[in-house]
């Protein structure tokens, strides 16, 4: 590797950092100051909605993938036309629809012949689970289905209930803090009560992810 391409190398990690930080800021006072701009718009959900449609798109999902495209040309017409619809619906239907529908897939592998999909990649990373990871994975799949629906209803709720700007709050700033917290709170827990666990990284983990959501979109086309 040149001497450039290294301290490219370097920098990269530092860099997402201070945009992972540096985003939900901006968008927060984007929405807040120029909430109702085409350009803020497409600012603070731009991103959210390539990534998701390119996430379905690679997931084998070509129809809902499509199907999301219309229906996000559809809303930002809506949002712009004369008298149409508030952009502030829209950002709305972001963060609440989002964690609805994360809540729903991690909801959906609790049901009954079907594994959790924490176990899921649990049993990619170890090669197989044992009875307790098993059980301690299933948990951990309720924990974040509890999560993301709870997020959603107290996102409706600050929005009908409270200030827009508060709400910004929420959606922008609280939500990733609280994620992270999850994460952390969890990983600090699961070797606390289960130090027989075997350990692995961030990195080994959304390889599993990654492994995980190309392995669902074979199976579509199956």
């Amino acid at each position: 590797m040149s001497g450039t391409g290294h301290v490219l190398a370097r920098l990269r990690g530092p860099a997402v950092i201070a945009l992972a930080l540096a985003y939900p800021v901006a968008s927060h006072f984007a929405m807040v100051r120029a909430g109702d701009s085409a350009l803020a718009l497409v600012f603070v959900l731009g991103p959210f909605v390539v990534l998701g449609l390119a996430g379905l798109w690679r997931a084998g999902q070509r129809a809902l993938a499509l199907a999301g495209t219309a229906a996000v040309a559809l809303l930002g017409a809506l949002a712009f036309a004369h008298n149409g619809l508030s952009p502030q619906w829209l950002y709305l239907a972001q963060h609440a629809g989002v964690h609805v529908a994360l809540g729903t897939w991690f909801g959906s592998t609790l049901a009954a012949g079907r594994q959790p999909l924490i176990s899921a990649l649990a049993s990619r990373l170890h090669g197989g689970l044992t009875p307790d990871l098993a059980a301690y994975t299933r948990r951990v799949t309720v924990a974040w289905t509890i999560y993301f629906f709870a997020m959603a209803g107290l996102s409706l709720a600050l929005f009908l209930g409270g200030s827009f700007a508060h709400w910004s709050v929420l959606a922008n700033l609280l939500t990733p803090v609280a994620i992270a917290s999850l994460f952390v709170g969890e990983y600090l827990l699961r070797y606390r009560l289960h130090p027989e666990f075997e350990r692995v990284t961030m990195a080994t983990a959304v390889r599993a992810w990654r492994s995980h959501g190309e392995a669902g979109g074979r199976s579509q086309h199956a």
